[in-house]
């Protein structure tokens, strides 16, 4: 009976041995999980100050150019005594280009 108690006992050992490994790796898993997911909270968090910070410089440009075409249409209407006509056309112009970069502004940050 010696050798059968020497067979058992090795098999019981491969046993506890593979049992042993298995618990580790399912710790490992886990804890991969864990980081994965903070990291991917992290990323997320990082992107939407990116976008944030990325749609007030956009907006601040568009604003900033709306008031220099608007204050240049100016000057040449007073330069050129243009009429109020092709002044308010000058500015819907430069209006409608200025909405049409709010919304290109709009489109990329959302």
């Amino acid at each position: 009976m010696g050798l059968m108690d020497t067979i058992k006992n090795f098999f019981g050992e491969a046993k506890d041995a593979a049992g042993d490994a298995a618990s580790k790796a399912g710790d490992v898993a886990g804890k991969a999980g864990d980081v994965a997911g903070d990291m991917a909270g992290k990323v997320g968090d990082v992107a939407g100050d990116v976008a944030g910070k990325v749609g007030d410089v956009a907006g601040d440009v568009v604003d900033k150019v709306q008031d220099v075409a608007g204050d240049a249409v100016d000057k040449v209407q007073d330069m050129t005594g243009m009429g109020d006509g092709a002044a308010d056309a000058a500015k819907d112009a430069v209006e409608g280009a200025a909405d049409s970069a709010t919304d290109a502004v709009d489109d990329a940050t959302s």
